[in-house]
């Protein structure tokens, strides 16, 4: 038998605690989905998903994390991995986004993008 054929053997609260996980993280993803629909600038637009995404899928890992611990009766860990993974990534993945937009756009010379900053002097008063 597998363990998911054990999930009615779940006791309540358990149930409770991994059913609100899944509305949080469910609803941090769709709170990003919207922001990423609904805002109308790419700068703006990339920014909502990538927090829908870390903290909507660490409500989803928490919660299954909770219901295979529960039902193997033993630690299940290696779901934290999916965590590390998506949380490590998402932000390194925005910021390379921003930066190829920034570089695309100020080249293309678009008046809505702040200029570069000018490179600051070494040792300041010389």
């Amino acid at each position: 038998m597998s363990t998911m054929e054990h999930a009615g053997d779940l006791p309540g609260w358990v149930a409770l605690l991994v059913s609100a996980f899944l509305v949080i993280g469910a609803g941090l993803t769709l709170v990003g989905t919207i922001g990423f629909a609904r805002l109308p600038t790419f700068y703006e637009r990339i920014h909502a998903p990538t927090l829908g995404t870390s903290w909507g899928t660490g409500g989803i890992v928490m919660a299954s994390m909770i219901f295979f611990t529960v039902l193997s009766t033993r630690p299940v860990v290696h779901e934290i991995l999916i965590g590390i993974f998506v949380t490590v990534t998402t932000p390194v993945t925005l910021m390379l986004l921003a930066r190829a937009a920034l570089h695309r756009d100020r080249s293309e010379g678009n008046p809505n993008v702040p200029a570069e900053a000018p490179a600051e002097d070494p040792v300041p008063g010389e």
